[in-house]
């Protein structure tokens, strides 16, 4: 089903992208950031809150594109 297919997606690329962002931000201060040479002034839950989501789409698209390869495999003829 469809909302199965979505959790198989959805449910992993959201634990990677918990920890893509706890790596990214014990690294990098989200008051330390430059977006483009320009100085970005968000509060830090915002900036941590934009993150999350630019992870989660990254994690979700590499899942999606793993499931596609996963259920467009073709069957290899027996030997």
């Amino acid at each position: 089903s469809m909302l199965k297919l979505a959790m198989t997606v959805l449910w992993p690329s959201l634990l990677s992208a918990i920890m893509a962002e706890g790596l990214c931000f014990s690294v990098f201060d989200p008051s330390d950031l430059m977006l483009v040479g320009g100085h970005v002034d968000l509060p830090p839950i915002a900036a941590y809150t934009i993150g999350f989501f630019f992870f989660w789409t990254i994690c979700a698209l590499a899942s999606m594109i793993s499931m596609y390869l996963v259920r467009t495999e073709h069957p290899q003829p027996p030997f």
